[in-house]
């Protein structure tokens, strides 16, 4: 199991707001490791909702991915036929 750093550090790369927001990122690493740390449970209590927080404004201020779903394929494949009865 990952720990709290790098599983935050993995939704940085997935997100992609380490360049748009380096400091909010960096800042998000700090209550992470404290969580990861053996502390008390209100000090990792506490961080965890720190944590929580500055991740949710990191996903606010994430790019809009990019990725096909069901209507994109659908259009592509309708193109794709139009082009070829266009060709026949």
């Amino acid at each position: 199991m990952a720990t709290n750093v790098e599983a935050t550090a993995a939704e940085f790369e997935r997100l992609r707001v380490g360049e748009i927001s380096p400091g909010l990122s960096q800042l998000a690493l700090t209550p992470g490791a404290s969580v990861d740390e053996r502390s008390g449970p209100t000090a990792k209590a506490n961080a965890a909702r720190e944590l929580r927080a500055v991740m949710e404004s990191l996903r606010k201020l994430a790019p809009v991915a990019e990725e096909d779903d069901k209507v994109d394929q659908f259009t592509q494949k309708r193109e794709e036929r139009r082009v070829r009865a266009r060709r026949a």
